[in-house]
């Protein structure tokens, strides 16, 4: 007989599931056996996801907006009442932004705070009793922007740095409990993540600027999480390049912002120039 998956039968919630890395990690993390909340917007993108997944009575959907508190508190009540606890919460629901900081509407860099990071500390705050009863996990998908600026990204990468220090004070004062906090830190990726990007005037860009195809998948993306949840890690950063810049910013900052520049001036159509 096959070992059991060490994630088999766990309730694990995953925001942001109808796209992208989320639903990858959807599916990902049914084939290992889990119990799958899946919450995003669209409550028609999740029940297709659902009814493709190998055992579609192990998942629950749950239409949620998790820039609004009362959705986070029914998602954690719904899946509570449905299977009975919780085990893993994956705050993978997230927003994107491209315009400069001079140019840029206050409501865009608003929106990125409430949906990403108010979004984690919704879930994880009604998540949270749960989880320790469970000793369980909280997972934050950040970026390296959470580590290290980008510009013409300054609602994203401020949202992403406030994810980060949240998620590693909360694993501080958890550090004898059972409570397993990771901050799970993708590089590019190819999603839709861009398409949905806001510009200056809060309007999505529609189009992505970059090659996909260049970028890491979403399914290898989530079979780092999944790893990563095994293996109860506090940090996993994705990529050579993304290990390489988290080290240099810690170290040579000066250098780090530098290369940073000098990439990021290189994007096709990029509000931001080289000067």
């Amino acid at each position: 007989m096959a070992k059991q998956h060490v994630l088999f039968d766990k309730v694990i919630i995953i925001t942001g599931a109808s796209s992208g890395i989320g639903r990858a990690s959807a599916i990902r993390l049914a084939h290992c056996g889990a119990r799958l909340v899946l919450a995003a917007r669209s409550i028609d993108k999740l029940e297709t996801l659902a009814a493709g997944l190998p055992i579609p009575d192990k998942v629950l959907c749950v239409k949620t907006d998790v820039s609004v508190k009362e959705d986070c508190k029914n998602l954690v009540e719904q899946t509570v009442s449905y299977f009975g606890g919780i085990d893993i919460l994956v705050n993978n629901a997230g927003l994107s932004m491209r315009a400069m900081f001079k140019d840029v509407d206050l409501k865009v860099l608003h929106r990125l705070m409430d949906v990403n990071y108010w979004g984690t500390v919704y879930c994880t705050k009604y998540a949270l009793p749960h989880l320790l009863r469970s000793r369980g996990s909280v997972v934050g998908v950040i970026s390296i922007a959470g580590f290290n600026g980008l510009p013409a990204r300054t609602g994203y990468a401020s949202s992403k740095y406030a994810i980060r220090g949240f998620l590693d004070t909360l694993r501080i004062e958890h550090l004898h409990d059972g409570l397993h906090v990771m901050v799970f830190s993708p590089g590019f990726t190819a999603s839709n993540v861009r398409i949905a990007a806001l510009t200056a005037d809060g309007t999505p860009q529609g189009r992505t600027p970059r090659d996909e195809s260049k970028m890491m998948s979403a399914e290898q993306v989530a079979r780092r999480l999944e790893r990563g949840l095994v293996r109860r890690r506090a940090y996993v950063v994705l990529t050579p390049a993304g290990r390489l810049i988290v080290k240099l910013s810690r170290i040579f900052p000066r250098l780090s912002d530098c290369l940073t520049y000098n990439f990021m001036a290189k994007e096709p159509e990029s509000p931001f120039k080289k000067q």
